[in-house]
């Protein structure tokens, strides 16, 4: 569950950011894309210490 929000939170920040620096559409989906996978990578790490926590 963590993985998935941190996968639309990073997709919707990172196009939210494109747009703020004056991106078009490409640079907007390509934010998206890199945020997305990003926080998804941390959601993941995060999902794993918690397991291994309980």
């Amino acid at each position: 569950m963590i993985v998935i929000i941190g996968l639309i939170g990073g997709a919707v920040l990172g196009w939210w950011q494109a747009g703020r620096r004056g991106g078009n559409r490409k640079d907007k989906a390509q934010y998206a894309a890199v945020y997305a996978i990003i926080f998804a990578l941390v959601g993941l790490v995060l999902t794993v210490v918690i397991e291994r926590m309980l």
